[in-house]
This record gives structure tokens, sequence and C-alpha cells, in this order.
């Protein structure tokens, strides 16, 4: 049994952020998928310590520097699209915002879990074989919102954030 933590649009809310990660480790949580709109590098430094694959969301401007960051944290940044396998899952995670490519992808039949961000509302729903898991976003919401994946069953269980004061 593995845990892959799933968030999305941290829009730069550090504080926030930073209690993420606390629920991560205390899940056990071994990855984490970032699906864009990270905020800036002091983001990306927050997960230090934990694998963490990240995507462009439509507000990350600063490419170089998150690039950079990501690399030096032992993060890798897919750019606009990335994907892995982890536990005989295929695993696909974009920011959401390209829908052709959200569409081409979701019904592909390739993936049996696709996250995604964007739209900031929290999103779990089967599409064929595949998964589709919006986690929900730290911005422009009520409670901020994480999910947890285990696998390779794909349950998931959703978790408020409240910051670390």
């Amino acid at each position: 049994m593995a845990k892959l933590g799933v968030l999305s649009d941290t829009h730069g809310r550090f504080i926030e952020t930073q209690s993420a990660v606390q629920i991560f480790r205390e899940q056990g949580v071994e990855k984490i998928i970032h699906c864009g709109d990270i905020g800036g590098t002091a983001i990306v430094q927050a997960f230090r310590g934990i694998e963490t694959h990240f995507v462009f969301g439509n507000n990350d401007m600063d490419f170089d520097s998150l690039r950079i960051t990501a690399t030096e944290n032992g993060h890798t940044l897919h750019d606009w699209f990335g994907s892995l396998e982890w536990e005989n899952k295929k695993i696909c995670f974009m920011h959401g915002h390209r829908l052709n490519q959200f569409t081409t992808e979701l019904y592909s039949g390739h993936w049996d879990l696709m996250c995604y961000g964007h739209t900031h509302v929290p999103l779990l729903q089967i599409h064929g074989n595949t998964l589709l898991l919006n986690p929900g976003a730290f911005r422009r919401v009520v409670v901020p919102q994480i999910a947890i994946v285990t696998l390779p069953e794909l349950t998931v269980e959703s978790f408020s954030v409240t910051p670390i004061f």
C-alpha cells in the first residue's frame, strides 16, 4: 500500500502549504503531485524531503526559477504535463486549463488516475477506466483542500487544510 498526495492551486499560500505538507507527512505520503498554479519558489521549497512532482499552471510565470528550485530541492518539474507509473498504476497530471489536452488524455483510456486543478472545485469521478481527481485549491475557496490516494486500490481521502500558526 502506497500513498500519493495530490494538491493544486496553492497560489503562493505558504502557511497553508506548510500545513498541507504536515498532513502529508502525518498520513505517510511517499510522493506528491502538485497540479499547477504553484505561486513561487518558496512553495516548491516547502516540499523538501518528500518526492514531489510539479506542473505549471496558467498563473505560473517564472518558469526558470521554478525549474531551478525544483531541481535544487530534489523534485521534478514536468512543464505543462506530467506522468508517472507507480504501484502498477499509470498516473497523469496537468493543470487543466488546456482543454484540448485535458480532453484528449481523459478519453484516451491510457490512465488509471488523472489529476488536475485550475477550477478550484474538488472533484472525484470515473470516466471509463480512469479515475479523475481535482483535489481543490488554496485560493478563492472557503476551505483549502488536498487529497491522498492510496495505491494500488485508488481510494481517495480528502483533507481540509487548517493553517498552522
